[in-house]
């Protein structure tokens, strides 16, 4: 499957202007990258479709089984299983917790890893297990990421590694 998430142009850009004279590919131990065209909205609605649902009243949580396809503006993410966890008035979503090979695409770009966990409240997803970050030809792998949807931005940490093809025009 590919790997995708939502990145602005100027990431490659970013992240390429210090190595393309060095190679095509660089390690480091965590990068902060700033994604423009990640922003998203916490606030809209969360639609989840799936093959099953189980739904637990005691603990206020569901788990969507099979096919999972989550969407929140222009946001999707895809999973094996996800567990949504309601706040204690199980008035409102408090997080997702999606397993077995996740992937989140906004846009052409997308993100993918082994695990995403969202607080809907702080906009904030953490990927983590072979992340996988692509925009066009361009990657980035790391073990973990976290991106803040409010903000922007995001981090790479544990054995970043990019992968830049220069344009060819």
């Amino acid at each position: 499957m590919q790997r995708l998430i939502a990145l602005c142009p100027y990431l490659v850009l970013y992240l390429c202007l210090p190595l393309i004279a060095g190679g095509s590919s660089a390690y480091a131990q965590g990068t902060n990258v700033a994604f423009g065209a990640i922003k998203a909205d916490p606030s809209l609605p969360v639609e989840v479709t799936a093959d099953s649902l189980h739904a637990n009243q005691a603990d206020g949580s569901a788990e969507f089984v099979g096919n999972v396809r989550v969407g929140q503006g222009d946001m999707r993410l895809s999973a094996p299983r996800v567990l949504v966890i309601y706040n204690q008035q199980a008035s409102a979503i408090e997080r997702l917790e999606a397993t077995g090979g996740v992937i989140l695409v906004s846009g052409a770009d997308a993100a993918e890893a082994q695990r995403a966990d969202y607080t809907i409240d702080t906009g904030v997803i953490v990927m983590t297990g072979d992340v996988l970050l692509t925009q066009g030809p361009n990657a980035l792998t790391s073990d973990k990421m976290t991106v803040n949807l409010t903000t922007g931005t995001a981090q790479m940490a544990g054995r970043v590694k990019t992968i830049l093809h220069p344009d060819s025009d």
